[in-house]
């Protein structure tokens, strides 16, 4: 059983990638004020001692605690570093993102090091400080203090000796509600708002005074996003998740190529690397070294995969005299190349995927030579032959196989696992809307409207489209069309929005309700009969359309007239297959463009 402490951003998002096992755990906050949807975790709120948290841990078979607690949350930290130390449990500190420190900010350790040179000041560190300013009040200095706008928190201000004129409250806006000469801030990392902060402080000619966070006990397991934090689960606690997570090609070549680099430009040769995936956060990587490589080991964890276990190498050179800023990336043996249209790059340029490539660059910042560039090159021994049994054959990528990766992990997902996500997902969904409402006096059905898409671009899109739909009422489908519209019909939506892009939308429209690749592919003899039903020009369908590789190229040889009457045709066989498993409710499909 796994403990969390939250009542923060990390500890919603900690609450999420636990979730995703389907395992119980228990989620704990000081308030109870946070809202956090939850199956399987168990609420549990009010402050622990150390006593009361070694028996909490002792009673329900805790083995793994995961501090997501506010990282200025001192004595909760130094309390679990002791538990942790008397059951012998391991700890995963869920830390923030935080930017460089800025030299032009006033760094402090404490609050008497508040500088008093001041006339006026805002603070912004919560109502536990307001008594250890109250000396700021007392040598002249005018000071606000900004609290969340909520009665507990201004009781609480008051207790500590505030007056309610001193008051001001956080908003959507982020504007600074008062004029003062300078701000007080906590070093609250990104997910804290602190540049946000900074840049708003700094635009009103404010002094910007800032807490450093304190350092965290020894011995905890550090982690700073929900891909190493479920990584680090999966690693101490290997039976929580039925399924464990794995690596990209992209990232095994980055941490390859991070490896290299050390080497070449420090002479050192680690085990493991640090790699900054796209989402910001940092994990760490294996590596190992041959005579003149570097290389990784590709990890598919559950994820079926020909490319698990193979290995992929990066080797670096510097390049003298050079004046470009970023490295040059090259694909060496087993590498594919792109051959036809479509792909990030054109024709002849080997199948890295765009990602890959700036993960690479992005991880190589931190390492500079003057007047020099690194060259990169990436290879993978019987590349050629593991590429037969992918789909790189069918899409033209020949010679090897492709570097890929959007997130820079793999997430592994039986059909069954999945398939359960989204019904939880659905139902958070119907609960989210009243299943009545009082009109008149009378009860009458409330509308509950639900929007499901492939993943976060679609979301993202459906989004801005539904604005004032609380954020439960997305839900991702994968490929899981049929299935999420059956749900949606037993749950009783009155409302299913479907956003669909035309990959999987051609696929819908001949019938598959499923639109994994792995059971269908891209029919161009049906998407030939699309086109001649929306009145598409003859040479279209048989002079372009058999050279496209994916179908979102029809975007781009379809005029926008033709796009339109083609999308009508498309959205209409979908809804066809459809509607019918949705007998009772509205169905509206929406057809989106990746977003630009």
């Amino acid at each position: 059983m796994i403990l969390v402490f939250g009542g923060t951003t990390e500890g919603r998002r900690a609450a999420e990638v636990l979730e995703e096992a389907g395992s119980p755990y228990y989620y704990s906050t000081k308030t109870g004020e946070q809202d956090v949807a939850m199956h399987n975790g168990q609420r549990i709120d009010g402050a622990m001692n150390g006593q009361a948290m070694e028996q909490f841990c002792q009673t329900h078979d805790i083995r793994l605690i995961v501090d997501a607690a506010h990282p200025f949350a001192k004595v909760l930290h130094q309390t679990i570093a002791e538990v942790s130390e008397a059951l012998h449990l391991p700890v995963v500190r869920f830390e923030r993102i935080y930017p460089p420190r800025d030299p032009e900010i006033t760094w402090i350790d404490d609050y008497s090091e508040v500088p008093t040179d001041i006339q006026s000041l805002l603070a912004t560190t919560g109502v536990q400080s307001i008594k250890r300013l109250r000396r700021l009040e007392e040598l002249g200095v005018t000071v606000s203090y900004r609290i969340l706008d909520r009665e507990s928190s201004v009781r609480l201000a008051l207790m500590q000796g505030a007056r309610l004129e001193q008051l001001c409250y956080y908003d959507e806006t982020g504007e600074i509600p008062v004029e003062a000469d300078a701000i007080l801030l906590k070093e609250s990392g990104e997910s804290g708002g602190f540049v946000e902060k900074v840049a708003a402080a700094k635009a009103k000619g404010m002094r910007v005074i800032a807490l450093r966070r304190p350092e965290m006990p020894k011995g905890f397991h550090t982690v700073d996003g929900e891909h190493g934090l479920r990584r680090m689960v999966e690693h101490l606690l290997p039976e929580f998740y039925p399924l464990h997570s794995g690596l990209t090609t992209g990232t095994c070549a980055t941490a390859a190529a991070v490896a290299a680099t050390i080497r070449l430009t420090k002479g050192e040769m680690p085990e493991e690397v640090a790699v900054r995936l796209p989402n910001g956060e940092t994990i760490m990587v294996p590596v190992g070294y041959g005579e003149d490589y570097a290389y990784c080991i590709k990890e598919a964890g559950d994820d079926p995969d020909v490319t698990d276990g193979i290995e992929i190498r990066a080797t670096c050179s510097i390049c003298r005299d050079s004046i470009a800023a970023s490295p040059i990336i090259l694909g060496g043996e087993g590498i594919g190349r792109f051959t036809l249209p479509g792909f990030d790059f054109p024709p002849g340029e080997p199948a890295i995927n765009r990602v890959p490539r700036e993960m690479i660059r992005q991880n190589l910042e931190q390492f500079t030579i003057h007047n020099s560039q690194f060259t990169i090159v990436l290879s993978v021994p019987n590349g050629k032959d593991i590429a037969r049994r992918t789909f790189n054959p069918r899409l033209g990528i020949e010679g090897g196989i492709s570097i890929i990766g959007v997130s820079g992990i793999v997430k592994p997902y039986s059909e069954e696992a999945f398939v359960q996500s989204i019904r939880k997902c659905m139902e958070v969904a119907r609960a989210a809307f009243p299943s009545n409402q009082m009109v008149n006096g009378k009860s009458v059905n409330g509308k509950c409207h639900v929007v499901i898409g492939s993943g976060m671009k679609s979301e993202q899109q459906l989004r801005r489209l539904y604005p004032d739909l609380p954020p439960q009422a997305f839900v991702e489908y994968g490929n899981y069309i049929g299935e999420t519209l059956r749900m949606a019909n037993e749950l009783g939506f009155s409302h299913v929005t479907l956003g669909i892009m035309i990959g999987k939308a051609v696929k819908l429209a001949q019938g598959h309700l499923d639109t994994h690749s792995r059971r269908v592919t891209m029919d161009k003899d049906f998407i030939a009969q699309l086109l001649l039903e929306a009145h598409c020009p003859l040479s279209i369908v048989h002079s372009q359309l058999p050279h496209i590789t994916v179908a979102r190229e029809l975007w781009d040889i379809l005029s926008p007239e033709e796009t339109n009457r083609f999308s009508e045709v498309v959205v209409r066989h979908c809804y066809e297959h459809c509607k019918p498993l949705l007998p009772q409710g509205e169905l509206t499909i929406l057809l989106l463009r990746k977003s630009q």
